[in-house]
């Protein structure tokens, strides 16, 4: 068996044990260098769990490189933007995900990276986007930017009108996480629209604390409203 394989196999492993959060610290075991392949990976695995546990993973993971090396980190986050380039050859579901919660976890790396993330839903021409076109993955930026703003709001609030024109998505999932996120930046001016869509009882998958959960884009609506006040 390969390295990487045997790698992958073990951190699998963590990841998919009921224990998995108090386990985590089992992945300082390796050098980043050597952890970020397998995460890349098991983004895609079969099992749920398995693929959001993973972001969590790369978010310490990314933290614990740029306490190494900051120019290690900016390798790590330029490559994962292209994977979200399509030249790359490939789709880059969970990237924005794994983009966040490295962000969430260095400071130095949301300072650099924050307008890259929050540039993949602007969409117009004014401010030099890369708006993607595919909807699900957009819902994937969409989660990354309430992630980032549950711990920087002050580096998404600069996405603010776009995360409005999002409240008219057809995409439920991209409704309820700019909700969300507009109740997390503070954007008094979204009330309106947001308590447009608070009886809204469509159901969506979602990862919130540690957890893959239901809830309905109104639950989440209602939450953006409680936090405007």
């Amino acid at each position: 068996m390969s390295r990487f394989r045997r790698v992958k196999k073990d951190v699998r492993a963590i990841l998919s044990a009921p224990d998995w959060q108090s386990r985590l610290s089992e992945l300082e075991a390796w050098p980043p260098g050597e952890v970020v392949p397998p995460l890349f990976s098991l983004r895609l695995d079969r099992d749920e769990n398995v693929r959001w546990r993973s972001v969590t993973a790369f978010g310490l993971t990314a933290g614990r490189m740029a306490a190494a090396s900051m120019e290690k980190a900016r390798v790590l986050m330029r490559t994962c933007m292209w994977h979200m380039n399509e030249e790359s050859g490939n789709l880059g579901w969970g990237i924005p995900h794994f983009m966040a919660e490295a962000m969430v976890n260095d400071e130095r790396i949301a300072k650099e990276f924050h307008k890259i993330l929050a540039s993949y839903i602007f969409c117009d021409e004014a401010c030099d986007g890369n708006f993607l076109d595919h909807v699900e993955l957009r819902r994937d930026v969409f989660w990354g930017l309430a992630r980032l703003a549950e711990s920087r709001p002050e580096l998404v609030a600069h996405g603010e009108r776009f995360l409005i024109v999002a409240l008219d998505e057809e995409d439920p999932y991209n409704r309820a996480y700019a909700a969300r996120t507009l109740g997390l930046i503070d954007a008094v001016e979204a009330r309106e629209k947001i308590e447009s869509i608070q009886d809204d009882a469509t159901e969506i998958r979602t990862f919130r604390d540690g957890d893959v959960v239901d809830v309905t884009v109104g639950q989440l609506a209602g939450e953006a409203l409680a936090a405007l006040g």
